[in-house]
């Protein structure tokens, strides 16, 4: 549950999402879901020459099973936050271990 919150502080961030058939695709975050359905709008194909199929389409429905990667925008990651809930999480693991 922690992944699909994150994903939503994302939402009208530009992202690229790389499918598992190899296209990727840049485009506004819209919309997400728990499954990983994705919405984006205003996009483009990053080959477009390869898939010039797509060319025309301007907006996005993604089904969260063929999504291999989210590519983020560095600015919209807040390292220091992502390392203190790591921190913490291994600590409560070696906690729960110990006892």
């Amino acid at each position: 549950m922690l992944f699909f919150s994150f994903f939503k502080t994302l939402i009208d961030h530009e992202v690229t999402v790389e499918l598992k058939n190899e296209i990727s695709i840049r485009g506004t975050l819209k919309s997400v879901d728990q499954f990983l359905n994705i919405k984006l709008d205003n996009i483009q194909v990053v080959e477009e020459i390869r898939w010039p199929h797509l060319s025309s389409t301007k907006n996005l429905f993604i089904r969260g099973s063929v999504v291999r990667y989210i590519h983020l925008p560095s600015s919209a990651v807040d390292t220091a936050l992502l390392e203190d809930a790591s921190r913490r999480e291994a600590t409560a693991a070696k906690d729960k271990k110990a006892a």
